[in-house]
């Protein structure tokens, strides 16, 4: 759909504008408030400006722990569409209090302000981002994500750049007023053009006492271990921007010898390297959810971090004088570092976009919303315990080069971790760099794939990629049952034994290994999940289908679920198929060849039997050659 999406997209638009201008709003306030503290040397309750500046950020966090929660509770109660809008009569009423506290300079009032603001964006979070399912058609879900990543970033650099210049103005109070005030009124506007969108569950009885709604909402993560670990994935992220910004102004100034407006084009780089890389994620994801971009992100990310240890100023640095932009500039080594911080951050938004759109796509409709408030909760938490971590690599005494150096190599420890205990990340990894360096894939009736439940696939079987292959192309995590002598590839091995690939042989050849297979295909079946055969039990050799044989029969009889049948093209005379040569022995027939995966209707289970199976699958293959 393009840019045009936050322009024209009716349903879109009003919450894309009304979650812009809040972002936009709390940076443009709180920056705002944090400068006047630091230059007016403000000192509350005998604290020092610096304490008071801690103590702000701090304010505004809170609200993360003590109430999302119940954000969670109330977004799943109550219609989205209402509660967008009370969220923002609330900023409305905060900026009112918040004008008076910048007209008579009361900072105490001010702190209570961003207390308040942090409730309403506790509150606004699970709103907008449980939305957007019921907003965009399943297709557009990681663009419409996208996109709020590449406002809400943009919100950020906007805000704070336009609260500290609005307190170097003349009269800097009437600018701030009139600023957070327009901003409110603008949100309250769109918010009002949110769509009709019904409570997810609106019997839900909403729990006041605090611990038994946190462990709730850790049960709703734990239901599903890709959403809790992509919850993980993603507060991992937090805790190294957080660590990052923490880092920066310091850095600047002590090791670069650089100035306020350094900082600012930092900062530019970090938010719109984050917003950039959330695009070019959407576009590499075609229009699917690609967790394979995960590890990518994550290798990026490490990669430009680890050099930033190693990019050192040649210039001296004088405290008496920082250098300007234009100074800075001069330095050949100075685009090196902005373009350190931008494509981390770029790698960086690459790295969360598909966690975020795998939770609003796999969470259930009517506990979304709490969902979504227990991965703020590991937000802040994880935000926490990074202002520690920097506070411990100060009291170690290592540099900053050394913090990014620890940063980078922490990034490269989680990221083996997570890989090594979510095998789905680095199996769609490896699918998405085959299918996408070698293919240009086609898939044709996705929308018959259940989001949720159990069904058994049947495909045609053309080459040793075709599990990759459908892994590539179905949204849900697939088993695949597969010949048990495929195990005895060293590398195929692993990545089977990872994929948790169920071995299978003849009656004849092992009747110990066939049973174990029927029984772990119906274990997988009771447990939800989706289960792809191939019932040919071979791979062709000359291109033609094989007769099916009868173990889907079986599977069927012992747990009727409905059977989707598949047809692949594409892959018999490919590099992994007996086309042409031995597999892997021969050379590629050509590069981005066209592989084609139909999906059909399911069957009931009380209608399956091999021969049924066969002959829909032979006439899907008819009708792909017939189309090309």
């Amino acid at each position: 759909m393009g840019l045009k999406m936050i322009f024209t997209n009716k349903k879109f638009r009003p919450l894309f504008w009304t979650q812009f201008l809040g972002s936009l709003n709390d940076n443009f306030l709180k920056n705002a408030l944090v400068v006047m503290i630091t230059f007016k040397g403000v000192a509350i309750g005998g604290l020092d400006s610096a304490s008071v500046v801690a103590i702000s950020s701090g304010l505004f966090i809170l609200p993360f722990f003590l109430f999302s929660p119940i954000a969670g509770q109330v977004a799943d109660k109550l219609d989205k569409d209402r509660l967008v809008r009370l969220t923002k009569f609330w900023e409305v009423a905060i900026m009112v209090v918040a004008s008076a506290g910048f007209y008579f300079e009361n900072f105490s009032i001010l702190l209570g302000v961003l207390f308040l603001a942090g409730i309403q964006a506790t509150l606004f979070g699970p709103v907008k981002y449980s939305l957007l399912p019921d907003l965009v058609d399943p297709k557009e879900l990681v663009e419409a994500n996208a996109y709020v990543e590449l406002g809400t970033f943009l919100a950020i650099l906007l805000g704070t750049i336009g609260g500290g210049i609005a307190v170097s103005l003349p009269g800097s109070q009437w600018w701030i007023i009139a600023s957070i005030l327009a901003l409110a009124l603008l949100g309250l506007l769109t918010g009002y053009q949110t769509p009709k969108v019904l409570a997810a569950c609106s019997s839900l009885k909403i729990q006041l006492n605090p611990l038994p709604a946190f462990k709730e909402s850790l049960a709703l993560l734990r239901e599903k271990k890709a959403i809790f670990n992509s919850v993980l994935g993603i507060s991992w992220l937090w805790f190294f921007g957080a660590a990052i910004l923490s880092t920066l102004p310091i850095y600047c100034k002590d090791f670069l010898g650089a100035g306020e407006q350094v900082v600012t084009c930092f900062l530019a780089m970090f938010t719109l390297g984050t917003g950039l890389g959330s695009m070019i994620c959407e576009k590499l994801s075609f229009k699917r959810i690609e967790i394979g971009l995960v590890p990518i992100g994550s290798l990026g990310m490490t990669i430009f971090l680890v050099d930033l240890f190693f990019a050192r100023p040649d210039w001296a640095i004088d405290a008496t004088h920082l250098l300007s932009l234009r100074e800075f500039l001069q330095h050949p080594l100075s685009f090196r570092l902005l373009i350190d911080f931008f494509f981390m951050s770029a790698f960086g938004g690459i790295f969360v976009l598909p966690l975020y759109t795998l939770i609003q796509d796999r969470s259930h409709p009517e506990s979304r919303s709490r969902v979504i408030a227990g991965n703020n909760i590991f937000n802040a938490v994880f935000m926490v315990v990074s202002s520690l971590c920097i506070i411990l690599f100060h009291a170690i005494h290592l540099s900053y080069p050394q913090i990014f150096l620890c940063l980078g190599l922490l990034n490269f420890l989680v990221a083996v971790y997570i890989y090594s205990i979510v095998p789905e990340f680095t199996l769609r990894f490896l699918a998405w760099v085959l299918s996408r360096a070698l293919y240009r894939l086609k898939c044709i009736g996705e929308e018959n794939i259940p989001k949720e439940g159990a069904a058994v696939l049947v495909c045609n079987h053309e080459s040793f990629a075709d599990w990759l292959i459908i892994s590539a192309l179905v949204r849900r995590p697939v088993r695949f049952v597969m010949y048990y002598k495929f195990f005895n590839v060293p590398i195929l091995n692993y990545l089977m034994r990872q994929a948790k690939v169920i071995p299978i042989a003849g009656l004849k050849e092992d009747p110990k290994i066939l049973a174990e297979a029927f029984e772990s295909i119906s274990r997988e079946l009771r447990d939800g999940e989706i289960v792809c055969i191939f019932p040919e039990g071979k791979i062709t050799r000359d291109g033609e289908l094989a007769a099916f044989r009868g173990g889907i029969e079986k599977i069927i009889e012992r747990d009727a679920v409905p059977v989707i049948p598949m047809a692949l093209k594409g892959l018999w005379d490919s590099l992994f198929g007996f086309g042409g040569g031995k597999p892997l022995k021969k050379l590629p027939r050509k590069w981005m060849s066209s592989i084609y995966l139909t999906i059909s209707r399911s069957v009931p289970p009380g209608k399956v039997s091999a021969q049924l199976l066969s002959e829909k699958v032979k006439e899907m293959i008819g009708d792909e050659i017939s189309s090309t």
